[in-house]
């Protein structure tokens, strides 16, 4: 089981954001690259209503997602599925986004294409300074990766029939952004 630090520190806050739009009845979850898996194994128990089906398209990170929820024994947590969203959703194994209630993508979009598309520019502006360090490094790692700006995701999701319903800050200069279907 891989445990980032960064996973384990931010799991609570993340929680507390995911509870405000699980509800109390049964919610269809698809985390959408899951990464280590902590945190799918952590909310999936809290939300024990909620049926959490985690994705990646990284082999290793398929094993650590599968090695948490043994461990953990979350029985709603479904076993973790391959997931290339840089592919239309057809490819996504039988899983269809009409089918889903949420659709969770946590600490993703900074180190994927924008075609996949955690700290964000907001309106074109960088901060603090550990952010606009953080963006350089991305940028230097993998030209397509770097923080995205919020007015850009904001423009993609309203040409995608969805729209920025809110900004939540989180620990360490993140925050969560909440996208709903129009």
């Amino acid at each position: 089981m891989l445990a980032p630090a960064a996973a384990e520190r931010n799991k609570g806050p993340i929680l507390a954001v995911l509870r405000e739009y699980a509800g109390p009845g049964a919610v269809r979850v698809l985390e959408v690259g899951a990464g280590a898996g902590l945190h799918a194994a952590h909310c999936a128990r809290a939300l024990p209503h909620a049926r959490w089906l985690p994705s990646d398209v990284e082999p290793r990170a398929l094993r650590s997602i599968a090695a948490y929820a043994e461990a953990m024994q979350v029985p709603n947590m479904l076993p973790p599925i391959y997931l290339d969203v840089s592919q239309g959703w057809e490819t996504w194994g039988g899983t269809q986004p009409a089918t889903l209630d949420l659709i969770v993508s946590i600490n993703m979009m900074h180190i994927s294409e924008l075609r996949c598309t955690e700290p964000y520019a907001v309106d074109g502006q960088i901060s603090p300074q550990s952010n606009v360090d953080f963006d350089r490094s991305l940028r230097q790692s993998n030209p397509a990766w770097g923080l995205r700006d919020t007015a850009l995701l904001r423009q993609l999701a309203e040409a995608n029939g969805m729209r920025l319903e809110r900004m939540v800050d989180m620990p360490a200069n993140n925050k969560s952004l909440i996208f709903r279907k129009q």
